[in-house]
């Protein structure tokens, strides 16, 4: 049996009194205080992730851009140094590889930010592709990442640092920052996974537990809390962010689960997927992600059948309680011609077929 693996932070969540749960072969916090309290504290305040989890590959050598433009479906070549990009990775049939975010350091010098659960398989994928001068390296055991994430996010980070971080604009990164009393300069992202203003910060590993206790020391008396997976799940859940398993799978494309705007069919280049994903962009899918919402009491959790007239139309790939609309939704992938607002559909949860209706997403937007 494969042993769990552990983040550099590991021995910081007994501190804070952390529940931890087997997470993909990791040993990770599933709460530290509850869920609800910790979505909370992230929506009002802001809350601390270690997501050192997350996988790093760095892509370098003059034939990356043209590497990367052949492998994902965003146009990497719109982006400027500094910059990040949120993208997808398919197979032939359009089915998902994996989503993630590719950060230009550099010209011709790219880093990845993978799923933690396909690290491997998203490194080998890419090293089976490879052509001209490229060179992959996953530095994922180096690597501590936190999030930052909720409004005030930047007025405690500030605190640590003389860069000015008003200047980081959304998707946009700077590196080799500063931050007072830690030995290692940090890449630092405006870039996050709940719905929330916020920052990425990525350091080198010996670094991670020094700044997790600056942040939290720093931004003590503005609330900041530590966080774990399920408020992480529930926050990305309400802002509609996409979970790999769950939204995206190599069964449903990036189309299907509705970020066609991270697919750009019109680039030049010939990516994988292409084909498929071209057809169902200009056709439209057969299949779409919509939101619901259970009109009967009752939860929809991921895999359980939605049902028109009493036939299966479709399944849930993400549900719960909003713990900020305080009502029970859900993500469905559905047939499209079931895919209008207002649509009245059932949900089979356990022995009981509960009625919904299509609603829009987000299920939670900032203002």
């Amino acid at each position: 049996m494969a042993e769990v693996k552990r983040t550099p932070l590991y021995s910081e969540y007994e501190v804070h009194g952390a529940k931890t749960i087997d997470f993909g072969g990791w040993d990770l916090p599933v709460q530290f205080s509850s869920i609800k309290d910790e979505h909370q504290a992230t929506r009002e305040r802001a809350g601390l992730f270690d997501v050192s989890h997350m996988g790093e590959i760095t892509v370098k050598g003059s034939g990356s851009e043209a590497f990367l433009q052949k492998m994902v479906t965003n146009d990497v070549s719109k982006l400027k140094i500094n910059q990040a990009q949120y993208t997808a990775m398919c197979y032939p049939d359009g089915g998902t590889v994996d989503d993630f975010l590719i950060y230009k350091l550099q010209e011709q010098d790219y880093l990845l930010v993978v799923n933690a659960a396909n690290t491997e398989k998203d490194f080998n994928w890419l090293n089976q592709h490879v052509e001209g001068d490229v060179v992959l390296e996953n530095i994922s055991s180096e690597i501590v990442q936190l999030a930052l994430q909720g409004p005030k996010a930047e007025q405690i980070l500030q605190k640590l640092t003389d860069e000015d971080l008003s200047e980081i604009k959304f998707f946009r990164f700077k590196d080799h920052v500063n931050l007072y009393g830690i030995e290692h300069g940090a890449l630092v992202s405006r870039t996050g996974y709940t719905g929330e203003d916020g920052f990425e910060i990525y350091i080198n590993k010996d670094s991670g537990r020094s700044l997790w206790r600056a942040i939290l020391d720093a931004g003590e008396s503005e609330g900041v809390q530590p966080i774990g997976l399920g408020a992480r799940d529930t926050l990305r859940f309400e802002a509609n962010l996409a979970l790999y398993g769950q939204e995206l799978s190599k069964d449903i494309t990036p189309i299907e689960a509705g970020i066609g705007f991270a697919v750009k069919v019109k680039k030049e280049s010939d990516f994988i997927g292409k084909e498929v994903l071209k057809e169902q962009k200009e056709q439209g899918p057969s299949r779409k992600l919509v939101g619901i919402e259970m009109l009967d009491k009752g939860i929809p959790r991921h895999g359980y059948e939605v049902l028109k007239n009493d036939q299966v139309v479709g399944f849930v790939t993400s549900g719960t309680q909003s713990p900020t609309l305080g009502k029970n939704v859900g993500l469905a992938l559905v047939e499209s011609d079931l895919a209008k607002e207002g649509e009245s559909l059932a949900v089979q949860v356990r022995k009981r077929t509960l009625s919904a209706k299509v609603v829009p997403t987000p299920f939670y937007k900032r203002s």
